[in-house]
């Protein structure tokens, strides 16, 4: 199994491309857990729910994983709850980082933040997403990831998605 994760700031596009991507391959693809874990949530989150955000982002991603063709496109992964936890609470869990060293994908599309920004109501910087880009790239570095960096907006956005993933692809197929 081939995954491929969409990651980045906010807005930048990441569940737009995961969906269009998963079309263009023929396969399926993992939402963001966390939209539906914070949409029932009653009260403001902490650092204890992005343990579970982290654990169900797991629990969907090998719920879906069975139904893809040999390759997976995710609108998030453990990066993200990384990145957040320690950019909003200061810390990161021990399960999580660990469950990221272990379930490393063969590939990160980094989408950049130079689409307008879309509120919603759990986005919460539309400010400093040029900063939070800055650690994402310096998050997957760290990682040793093999990353693409994807920017422009509609149609070339997803073409050069579509582009850099067969590229991956038939590297791979050599």
């Amino acid at each position: 199994m081939k995954k491929i994760v969409l990651t980045g700031p906010e807005s930048s596009g990441k569940t737009t491309l995961a969906a269009q991507l998963a079309e263009a391959f023929g396969t399926v693809w993992v939402p963001e857990f966390a939209r539906q874990y914070l949409d029932a949530l009653a009260r403001p989150y902490t650092s204890a729910d992005l343990l579970e955000i982290a654990r169900g982002q797991v629990a969907l991603e090998d719920e879906i994983a069975a139904q893809a063709n040999g390759l997976l496109f995710l609108d998030t992964s453990l990066e993200v709850v990384k990145i957040w936890s320690e950019f909003r609470f200061g810390e990161c869990n021990a399960w999580t980082l660990e469950q990221l060293l272990l379930r490393q994908p063969e590939h990160y599309l980094l989408c950049l933040p130079d689409l307008p920004w879309m509120p919603d109501s759990q986005r919460e910087n539309p400010d400093n997403r040029d900063a939070l880009l800055g650690i994402y790239r310096r998050e997957l570095t760290s990682l040793g990831a093999n990353f693409t960096e994807i920017g422009a907006s509609g149609k070339q956005r997803f073409q050069n998605a579509r582009n850099a993933v067969a590229a991956l692809l038939k590297t791979d197929n050599q």
